[in-house]
């Protein structure tokens, strides 16, 4: 233990002296008697050799070195609420916190969120987007959707898309066959396992390079690309459906190829959890299911 750090309960008698300059308040607000808060500044004092009270007959006054200390006391007091509050249930009994691959967010999430707002309307949400798997953190997040595999340690996964992957351009830039494709830019998007490499060979498509065109960091800005005719994205069926459905983009070949890698909804092993993701959870899960249901 450090030697120059003097026990909390002194410390705690301290500040509450000296912001009430009462022995007999502090005492109150503490639940302690006024000797005892006398007997802890006195051993606060002796600890840090020097006197922290002038002690007056009709009160207390702070020495100038009292008056110097309070406030790093305060500030090392609030700074050990607010850590004790962040990890040990303040922000729980706040908004539900859920991270969501931004491209995952907008094509397939959004549409449906509205739907758990309607079915839990006292419960907060708070949304956050990311671009890359980053590792599941349970101080700043509750619940996590990721793409991958399944396989997060420490973590519980809850699958939510069964993807098949398929080349997607703007309506007049359709290539008539497979082999075509080298004729056009291929679209990217780094993060993903399961590629243009799969596609291709499903399709027999030996003549194109796999690796060619241009690598984006989302899918939003692939499709985006895409429909402007910039060249043709390799599209998963989660969130291709709405560009499709909207016309703004088309699939020129059938050939759907399944894949290994998908959506999942991860969330810490055992541990506490917000009092509201076991809704949620179970809300999404649902969802999931259904919208596999009706593809």
């Amino acid at each position: 233990m450090n030697p120059d750090l003097p026990p909390l309960t002194w410390l705690r008698a301290f500040e509450a002296a000296a912001r009430t300059l009462s022995f007999t308040h502090a005492g109150e607000e503490l639940h302690l008697t006024q000797a005892a808060i006398s007997k802890h500044v006195k051993a606060l004092e002796h600890h840090l050799r020097q006197p922290l009270f002038l002690r007056r007959p009709r009160g207390l006054e702070l020495t100038k070195s009292g008056a110097a200390y309070l406030p790093k006391v305060q500030d090392a007091l609030q700074r050990l609420a607010i850590g004790t509050r962040e990890v040990f249930g303040g922000r729980r009994n706040a908004a539900l916190t859920v991270r969501c691959a931004v491209s995952f967010a907008v094509n397939w999430l959004m549409p449906r969120l509205p739907d758990y707002l309607d079915r839990h309307p006292g419960d907060a949400v708070r949304l956050l987007s990311s671009v890359w798997n980053e590792p599941f953190d349970a101080e700043d997040v509750d619940l996590d959707i990721q793409y991958g595999n399944g396989d997060w340690p420490g973590c519980t996964s809850h699958r939510l898309t069964w993807e098949t992957i398929t080349p997607l351009c703007a309506p007049d830039c359709k290539p008539t066959t497979p082999d075509e494709l080298r004729h056009h830019r291929l679209l990217h998007v780094l993060g993903y396992h399961e590629g243009w490499g799969i596609w291709l060979k499903a399709a027999g498509a030996t003549s194109v390079d796999a690796g060619s065109g241009l690598h984006l960091d989302t899918s939003l800005t692939a499709f985006e690309l895409a429909a402007q005719g910039a060249g043709v994205a390799l599209g998963r069926s989660s969130l291709a459906s709405r560009a499709l459905a909207a016309g703004h983009l088309v699939a020129p070949f059938a050939l759907a190829v399944p894949i290994d890698e998908s959506f999942h909804l991860v969330e810490p092993a055992g541990g506490p959890r917000h009092p509201d993701a076991a809704a949620f959870t179970d809300w999404l899960t649902h969802t999931a299911i259904s919208a596999r249901a009706a593809s």
